[in-house]
């Protein structure tokens, strides 16, 4: 609209309206030739809802629209021949003269909502938003401005408004957020304690089973220790006192046969409940922690020497036992357990064994670790039992009626232990059974 305007010539038309005011004749034809431009201008000139100003270069006020006297609350005598800067706060007038003198030494058309924040005063003082379209003409060599005013009072109030709108539902957004937050770290907190909380219920639970199962496999060791003992007890008992009955009654001197061998009868029965009673005792001690190893330097070849004569003594008729040592002679380890161990290995291969049979002893001692290997020719054990051969109270299936508790290889696995060492066992059934313990020293 601002460009029609002008390129219908509003400074012309403000030239014929100054005149028209000023009663000044106009030459023959002026007027007629002007009429209807000068009806259309006055049209868009006074019915125009912008402020409109016409400027000198000296920024002297020519001419307003009433928009303009409505807008600032002057008349048009209070503002005509007065400077523009009248029209704007006071803290801008300095500043916009320098402005003004600059746009007319290069004058550039400006449209509305450049993106300035500009205000306005009016005749009361009061200072409000304004959007400003600024155009220039020449008319007689002389440069004119015409300033489009509106104000965006209200529109800055919307404005205002909708920005504080943003501001809450950005401040109740983030305060929706800090609680979304609250909350999921409660949830979290909370998921994390009944995690612990489940967590602890499942280790009760096990360690209830765990406890359920240990006293399930205590009442079974009593049973099993009360079943075994009672038996492996009463057949030596019996026989102790069938012989010992028996061999009052043989007194002659030609019975001395007979009396040798009940009295032999007796010697068994009493070693192999002295057998009983030392395993026992045994496992008692380990349960409660009241045996430790002690390492001292000990002479292979002498102590296996000297192992070997002992063990005679136990040999079954035609039963013979070999013995070979290989590597250094001195070993450092606990000679009590590494006897006891042997002694128990040593003794189930004579006694699994047949008469005749044949039991090895290989001992290696290289890079401070004691290699013991101990073979038999006896019943062997099967498959299905070796998985359980070190458990308490454990009989092979074809050993059930042979006497023993089932304690030793248990004793033997616990003495390992506190050498740090470690068993191995090989068999075959009918064909014999290895043992071969390992363990370190310095």
């Amino acid at each position: 609209m601002y460009d029609f305007c002008q390129l219908l010539g509003l400074a012309e038309y403000a030239y014929f309206y100054t005149q028209a005011t000023n009663n000044i004749k106009l030459a023959p034809g002026t007027m007629e030739n002007s009429l209807n431009k000068e009806m259309v201008m006055a049209s868009l000139f006074e019915n125009a809802t912008e402020a409109i100003i016409l400027t000198d270069k000296k920024g002297q006020i020519v001419l307003l629209n009433p928009c303009a006297e409505k807008m600032f609350g002057y008349s048009k005598s209070e503002l005509i021949g007065n400077r523009i800067e009248q029209l704007l706060p006071d803290n801008v007038r300095e500043k916009h003269e320098h402005l003004r003198d600059t746009f007319h030494q290069n004058p550039v058309n400006r449209t509305m909502g450049a993106g300035r924040d500009l205000y306005a005063k009016n005749k009361k003082g009061n200072v409000f938003p304004v959007e400003v379209s600024l155009s220039y003409y020449e008319l007689n060599g002389e440069r004119y401005v015409i300033a489009f005013v509106i104000d965006i009072t209200i529109r800055k109030q919307h404005e205002a408004i909708q920005q504080e709108q943003q501001r809450e539902l950005k401040r109740v957004s983030s305060e929706i957020q800090k609680l979304n937050q609250e909350l999921e770290q409660k949830v979290e907190d909370r998921t994390t304690m009944l995690r612990e909380t489940l967590a602890q219920l499942e280790k009760s639970k096990n360690e209830l089973e765990d406890a359920l199962e240990k006293e399930k496999e205590l009442n079974d060791l009593k049973t099993r220790f009360v079943s075994t003992v009672s038996h492996e007890f009463r057949t030596p008992l019996a026989a102790v006192l069938s012989s010992a009955s028996l061999l009052s009654k043989y007194v002659k001197e030609e019975e001395q046969e007979k009396r040798n061998r009940h009295i032999e009868r007796i010697k068994e029965g009493v070693r192999h409940l002295n057998s009983m009673l030392e395993d026992l005792l045994s496992l008692g001690k380990l349960e409660e922690g009241l045996v430790a190893s002690k390492s001292t330097p000990i002479n292979c070849t002498e102590f296996m020497r000297d192992f070997y004569n002992d063990m005679r003594e136990i040999l079954k008729p035609g039963q013979q036992l070999y013995f070979e040592h290989q590597g250094e002679e001195t070993a450092c380890t606990d000679k009590r357990l590494l006897t006891n161990i042997l002694l128990n290995l040593v003794s189930n291969a004579i006694k699994f064994s047949p008469e005749n049979g044949i039991i090895k002893i290989l001992c290696r001692n290289q890079s401070n670790l004691l290699t013991i290997t101990v073979s038999d020719s006896g019943i062997g054990i099967s498959n299905e039992d070796l998985q359980y051969l070190f458990q308490r109270f454990f009989r092979a299936k074809n050993a059930t009626n042979i006497q023993g508790t089932g304690l030793g290889l248990h004793i033997v696995a616990k003495y390992l232990e506190l050498l740090n060492g470690s068993i191995k066992v090989t068999s075959e059934l009918n064909r014999g059974t290895t043992f071969t313990i390992t363990i370190p020293h310095n």
